[in-house]
């Protein structure tokens, strides 16, 4: 065996080394299925065609026509999101006694049916995102412009799809969702976060929603701006305790410039304004306004702190 034969027989043994792999394998049971990054790019893409008919996919809006077009996308919708509910649910399960496929079928068949019945709603909320986006930004020309172009639009309908699937409790699809739409547009939302109506994202790029962020209704964040946790507390072991609430509920009618970075379970009470580059990491009340002034120093209203 030359040098370049015996070079590769020595990685090939490496790489199956059972020790080597085994917390980035995942090992599963023929015929259980894995979740599929082409298969709910797909999903999406048909969730965009019914969500925003006319814009996505080859939807023509004939009053004779639409509606046929709209069963053949639910269909199809249907039957790709079960198969990918189901994916994530016999990933997640970790009872290996049992059939995956035949525990969860059922039950992944009923999620799909109860998100698509969701979907007029999500478009209702897309509706007063597409409408706040619109009458925030003077450089949009009309809605179609907004939902064509805007990356802040497609990275909301992701977080909307993922979250309505994260409330109906379907495992590890509405993260998948969410990282998708984080690559195309550069924008972090979990899917867990909890979101208002009328929510824009102006440019957009950098922003990162933690899981635990409340947002209420009508709230402007800028591009780079962060709603993160301050500290993770620690379990005995020295790992971090999940579930807890650590990021920041921002009220109603807050704007949040480029930059800001919001941290822990703090609250940025109704109507106030956070300016650009700011750090803030206490409670804020109502109407505030905090901003960097001219000598770099943070100065703020009604006595809040950062």
């Amino acid at each position: 065996m030359n040098d370049f034969d015996n070079k590769l027989e020595q990685t090939v043994r490496k790489l199956s080394d059972p020790a080597s792999y085994q917390v980035v394998c995942h090992q599963h049971k023929m015929g259980e299925p894995l979740p599929s990054i082409a298969k709910l790019t797909k999903v999406i893409e048909l969730v965009r065609e019914i969500l925003f008919p006319g814009y996505f996919g080859n939807t023509t809006l004939r009053p004779n026509t639409t509606q046929h077009f709209m069963g053949v996308y639910v269909d199809e919708l249907y039957e790709l999101l079960s198969e990918e509910i189901l994916a994530g649910m016999c990933f997640e399960c970790k009872d290996e006694t049992i059939n995956k496929v035949e525990k969860h079928k059922d039950k992944a068949n009923q999620t799909a049916i109860d998100f698509i019945e969701f979907l007029p709603e999500i478009r209702r909320k897309l509706g007063t995102d597409v409408e706040a986006t619109f009458l925030n930004d003077p450089a949009a020309h009309n809605f179609g412009e907004v939902i064509f172009c805007y990356p802040a639009i497609r990275a909301i309908t992701n977080y909307r799809v993922a979250h309505q699937l994260y409330q109906l409790g379907v495992p590890l699809i509405p993260r998948f969702i969410c990282e998708m739409a984080h690559g195309e547009t550069g924008i972090d939302i979990h899917p867990e976060a909890q979101i208002g109506e009328k929510f824009t994202i102006d440019h957009g790029t950098g922003v990162v929603i933690g899981s635990t962020s409340i947002i209420g209704d009508n709230v402007k964040l800028y591009q780079g701006v962060t709603l993160g946790a301050k500290s993770f507390p620690l379990d005995k072991h020295g790992n971090p305790i999940k579930g807890i609430p650590r990021h920041p509920i921002v009220e109603d009618d807050v704007v949040i410039y480029a930059g800001a970075t919001i941290l822990g379970r703090i609250t940025i009470g109704r109507g106030s304004m956070v300016g650009g580059n700011v750090w803030v990491t206490s409670d804020l009340p109502p109407n505030s306004k905090v901003v960097q002034s001219k000598a770099k120093e943070t100065t703020f209203a009604h006595g809040a702190g950062i």
